[in-house]
């Protein structure tokens, strides 16, 4: 199923306008140019979106600055043009949604300055409802990975699967009958060892400690498993330890505070 974010943006714009913006109807009918302002330092994301929201009600829209780009406070992202009315009815979820996003890809850049770049950050699946699309192409923007958008992407054995199956080994040979690629979450060596050799795609260590992560990977060299795995560091990471994590070795780091607690960058709409 393909991901339609057209008819998304305007159930967004639907859920904020309700039966009609009455406040914006007061007004008398009038075309003006508007501006959205940067407040802080950034990294620019999901202004596609915002476009798409106001061309949505009819109004023109000139990008200034794209994806991905750096920008500084009181830089000038957009400009909008069109009816006043219509314009002030897609302010404010244009904004939530441009803010969001830019948000996660500065918070998603910052991290990733700080790893190797053979390791790379991955998001999770700790989006909000109905945003997950934006806030994994947030992460992407800011220089990070999707991972799995949705549970039909790829297999991924947690431990609540294990608890309720009973038996980690026997998940994976179910798994391996019908799919080539799945990953395994461990909590401890003897279960990475034998996720590796069962040919699980990717290893998650979560709660590893850095300390315990170079001590698997030597464990993996030793039983010659190494080169046939990736291997995923989870739980616990953030700004103040990331690069420890990354320089364990570990080709994977997964953060879910990059979406699931992200601060939204200031920005505003002015006239």
């Amino acid at each position: 199923m393909s991901f339609n974010s057209k008819k998304q943006l305007t159930e967004f714009l639907t859920e904020d306008i309700g039966k009609g913006d009455i406040t914006s109807a007061l007004l008398a009918k009038k075309k003006i140019t508007v501006t959205i302002i940067s407040r802080e330092n950034a990294i620019v994301a999901g202004v596609n979106h915002a476009k798409e929201i106001f061309k949505i009600k009819g109004c023109a829209v000139k990008i200034l600055k794209k994806n991905g780009t750096k920008i500084k406070p009181n830089q000038i992202i957009m400009s909008v043009t069109g009816d006043a009315r219509r314009i002030l009815m897609c302010e404010r979820t244009a904004l939530n949604l441009l803010t969001r996003m830019s948000g996660i890809a500065t918070q998603t850049n910052q991290l990733v300055k700080k790893i190797p770049n053979k390791t790379k950050l991955y998001a999770t699946r700790k989006t909000a409802p109905g945003l997950r699309y934006f806030d994994k192409e947030a992460v992407e923007i800011g220089g990070g990975k999707k991972h799995r958008l949705r549970l039909d992407e790829m297999v991924m054995i947690k431990d609540n699967h294990i608890a309720i199956n009973n038996s980690l080994e026997s998940l994976i040979k179910k798994a391996k009958k019908k799919y080539k690629k799945f990953e395994v979450e461990v909590e401890n060596i003897p279960d990475m060892i034998l996720a590796a050799k069962s040919g699980a795609s990717i290893i998650m260590l979560d709660n590893f400690t850095p300390v315990q992560i170079k001590k698997a990977i030597t464990v993996l060299k030793n039983e010659k498993l190494r080169s046939g795995v990736l291997l995923e560091a989870s739980g616990g990471i953030n700004s103040k330890n990331i690069s420890k994590y990354g320089e364990t070795g570990v080709d994977i780091i997964s953060v879910g505070s990059i979406t699931n607690s992200v601060k939204g960058i200031d920005m505003s709409l002015e006239i």
